[in-house]
C-alpha cells in the first residue's frame, strides 16, 4: 500500500496577489530597486563613520519579503549593478564600489532569506516578522562589516564602531516598522478578499 502524499504548496508573498505575468515581475524588480535606490537617500551622517544611517535596509528587507526570494534577489541584483554602473542612487547620491558597498552585498543575501521566510509564513505575524528583520539585519551586517574594514583598513574593532553599533538603534525601529507593515497588509488583504 502506497501513500502519496501533495507536495506542499508554497505560500505567496504579497508580490504574488497581483495578477501573474512577466510584465508585473519585471516592473516589481525594477519598482523594488527604485524603492531602494529613493530610500537610500534617506541619509543621516554618522559622526565618524564613513556610513550613513539611511532607509537603504528597510527598504530591501520590505522588497525580499514583499516579492519573495527570487524577485527580491533580483531587484537588489538591479540596484547594485545599476549603483556600480554610474547610477547616483546609493547613500547620498553615490555610486559604484564605496566603503559602505558591503552592505549592499549584504542586502542581495538578506533580501533572498527574507523572501524565502516570507514564502514560508514569516511576514504573516508580528513574532515571526520581527524573526525575519533581525536575520536579514545581521545577514547584511555580516558582510558589511567585514568588506568595510577591509576596504577602510580598520581593525575588526574599528570596523565594529564605525559600521555596526551606531546603526543597531535605527535599525531596532525599522524593524519595528516592518514587523506592523506587513502582518497589517495581509490583515487589510484578507478583509478585502
Amino acid at each position: 500500500m502506497t501513500t502519496a502524499v501533495a507536495p506542499a504548496r508554497p505560500r505567496q508573498v504579497l508580490a504574488d496577489l497581483l495578477p501573474a505575468s512577466r510584465v508585473r515581475d519585471i516592473a516589481l524588480v525594477a519598482g523594488g530597486a527604485a524603492l531602494t535606490g529613493l530610500a537610500a537617500q534617506i541619509a543621516v551622517p554618522v559622526p565618524g563613520s564613513p556610513v550613513p544611517v539611511t532607509g537603504q535596509t528597510f527598504a530591501a528587507l520590505l522588497v525580499g519579503t514583499a516579492l519573495g526570494a527570487g524577485r527580491g534577489l533580483s531587484s537588489l541584483a538591479l540596484y547594485a549593478v545599476l549603483g556600480l554602473a554610474g547610477m547616483p542612487w546609493f547613500s547620498e547620491g553615490t555610486s559604484g564600489a564605496t566603503a559602505s558597498f558591503g552592505y549592499i552585498l549584504g542586502m542581495l543575501l538578506a533580501a533572498t532569506v527574507v523572501g524565502t521566510l516570507a514564502r514560508r509564513g514569516a511576514d504573516r505575524s508580528v513574532v515571526r516578522m520581527a524573526g525575519a528583520m533581525l536575520l536579514g539585519e545581521a545577514i547584511i551586517y555580516a558582510v558589511g562589516v567585514p568588506y568595510l574594514a577591509v576596504v577602510a583598513d580598520m581593525t575588526a574593532a574599528q570596523a565594529v564602531a564605525a559600521g555596526l553599533t551606531p546603526f543597531l538603534i535605527g535599525d531596532a525601529v525599522k524593524a519595528v516598522l516592518a514587523m506592523g507593515v506587513l502582518p497589517t497588509a495581509w490583515k487589510f488583504v484578507k478583509r478585502e478578499g
